[in-house]
């Protein structure tokens, strides 16, 4: 698979610096934050996910684009925007709506209105993170409600594709919903892994609503640059290896691999890999490092996160950006 398109890739690294070092930098773009000990800032350009990483501290993801960073609000909007990218975020609590679903909403219209009106109308890349994801059980659970919200809210921007997507629980008990992402002002191209069903064709025994995202984004790049969307041990449309964590990592990986076969035969994670692994359980998130330490080589960045899956069976799942250095 071949681009026509050349903007820039995005630089994504994971830094150990103070936070106000970092936003003094002028091709800055966003600061990602997480857990607790993570600081607190009202810059647009910075947030503070719900996620405790391994160890209770974790460096920050700097993304950096060239080009002069403008940044701001609107409306419920903070964003950050070079001429080739954007990064925004919307956090919204629940307890000022009626139930999740129509906070998911709210979230998605802004995100709709926002990227609808803007000079970066192409969606790349979204990220939600949001408390309890697996409570209620059938067409009750939390993480379907999500689900109904997100389509919702994103129906005026659909026409142009799904984006790539994570949606993990918060590991901080917070009921409040975050969404980030990342807009182009040149799209990118979707890409589907053939080990797996398209999310968005499920059966109806995941939902009333299919989840909306693609299973990677590949970027509008002269350099291949794929944006990996939430992997787990998935196979066609079904869980596999339940309580098996080195069972579930293999499996993810196999489609982490056929992903990035069908993106275009893209050489395997490396130097400009930076990845994050989810895990459900406390006592699972050393033997994920470990795990990762096997399967990745040491040039491969990775982060090891506190957060529950969308599925109650699944125990890990990974997502990245994966950029083929030349």
């Amino acid at each position: 698979m071949s681009s026509e398109h050349g903007l820039p890739a995005l630089d994504v690294s994971y830094v150990d610096a103070g936070l106000d070092s970092l936003l003094s930098a002028p091709d800055v773009l966003a600061v990602i934050g997480f857990g607790r000990a993570a600081p607190q800032s009202g810059d647009p350009r910075y947030l503070r996910v719900g996620l405790e990483p391994l160890g209770g501290t974790a460096p920050f993801e700097v993304w950096r684009v060239p080009g002069v960073v403008e940044h701001g609000r609107d409306g419920a909007v903070r964003w950050a925007g070079s001429p080739d990218y954007c990064f925004a975020s919307v956090e919204v609590a629940e307890a000022d709506y009626a139930d999740l679903a129509a906070a998911t909403e709210a979230a998605y219209a802004e995100l709709s209105r926002f990227t609808l009106t803007r000079r970066w109308p192409h969606l790349l890349r979204i990220w939600n993170y949001l408390a309890a994801i697996n409570e209620g059980a059938g067409d009750a659970e939390r993480y379907k409600h999500f689900c109904t919200g997100r389509s919702a809210g994103m129906r005026s921007v659909h026409r142009q594709g799904f984006a790539a997507a994570s949606a993990i629980g918060r590991s901080d008990g917070e009921a409040v919903l975050q969404v980030y992402w990342l807009a182009a002002r040149q799209a990118g191209v979707a890409v589907e892994n053939p080990r797996q069903v398209s999310a968005w064709r499920y059966p109806r025994e995941y939902g009333p609503t299919s989840p909306t995202f693609a299973r990677a984004m590949r970027g509008p790049c002269a350099e291949p640059q794929l944006h990996i969307s939430g992997t787990a041990a998935v196979v066609g449309h079904q869980s596999r290896h339940g309580g098996d964590l080195p069972a579930q990592l293999d499996e993810t990986f196999a489609n982490l691999d056929s992903l990035l076969a069908s993106a275009g035969n893209l050489p395997g994670f490396g130097a400009g890999s930076v990845l994050k692994a989810y895990v459900r359980h406390r006592d699972d998130l050393a033997p994920t490092s470990a795990l990762l330490e096997q399967r990745l080589p040491d040039a491969a960045k990775r982060l090891v996160l506190l957060g529950d899956i969308c599925r109650a069976e699944l125990l890990v799942e990974l997502d990245g950006i994966h950029t083929v250095q030349r």
